[in-house]
């Protein structure tokens, strides 16, 4: 089952469509979202207006976790199975991974300094995120100087394995440590966020899933076509060497 989309070809067929569907209905779904939170849910009794940060913060937070999840999901396909996509898939999430967590961190000092009074603090969960955003840094730096044909090394891999550790530090951190940030509002239990915002809030984070996807289907498009143009450049120079003997 692995290996059903590892054709590039049969990735292509499926990715071509589904990328300007995926973008653009996540993209609308995103406005509605936010248009419909935003401008017709009410104030929270304690954090007044500033609640409705949550339907940017939590998606971005959300999707930069899941993003840094495929990145070890795909290293792990690599090393392990040899799936010939699994690295071009690791690099074309690590950018999109990067901007989400960067969006993040912003959108959570935007919401910290009208609550806490600080743009930030240095607890758990905020710093835990932080280091995220930096793996995500090093895997791109690393991936980029380990490069070939697009694809990635198994050090890079290795890398992309090891730092899914962060994940449940950043999930178990306002648990483990005293934190200004609330401990998890939506478990597998239940939800103890009211109806009014978690509405609005699935729907956004359902709209940027779709827009994430959209954006990593399309740097492996681009990663696929600079690797066919690679390869038909390298055949052209080998016509040319022949005919020039």
């Amino acid at each position: 089952m692995i290996h059903r989309f590892a054709n590039p070809t049969r990735f292509l067929e499926i990715a071509r469509p589904l990328t300007p569907i995926l973008f653009y209905v996540g993209l609308i779904l995103v406005v509605g979202a936010c248009t419909w939170g935003i401008l017709f849910s009410p104030d929270e009794r304690l954090l007044g207006n500033t609640v409705k940060f949550i339907f940017i913060h939590v998606p971005f937070a959300w999707l930069a976790i899941g993003g840094w999840t495929g990145i070890a999901i795909s290293s792990i396909a690599q090393l392990v199975w040899r799936h010939p996509l699994a690295s071009i898939a690791a690099r074309a999430i690590a950018p999109a991974g990067a901007i989400f967590a960067a969006l993040c961190i912003i959108t959570g000092s935007l919401w910290a300094k009208p609550t806490w009074g600080a743009w930030w603090v240095w607890d758990g969960r905020l710093t835990s995120v932080l280091v995220l955003f930096f793996l995500y840094l090093g895997y791109i730096a690393l991936a980029n100087a380990s490069s070939d044909k697009g694809q990635t090394s198994r050090v890079t891999a290795v890398f992309g394995i090891i730092g899914a550790i962060n994940i449940p530090i950043i999930n178990r951190s306002v648990v483990w440590w005293e934190s200004h940030h609330q401990e998890a509002s939506i478990t597998l239990t239940g939800s103890s966020i009211d109806g009014v915002y978690l509405g609005p809030l699935f729907i956004s984070v359902l709209g940027f899933t779709f827009m994430f996807t959209a954006i990593v289907f399309m740097r492996m498009r681009g990663a696929l076509a600079q690797i066919k143009i690679e390869a038909r450049m390298r055949r052209l120079a080998d016509d040319n060497n022949e005919d020039a003997q």
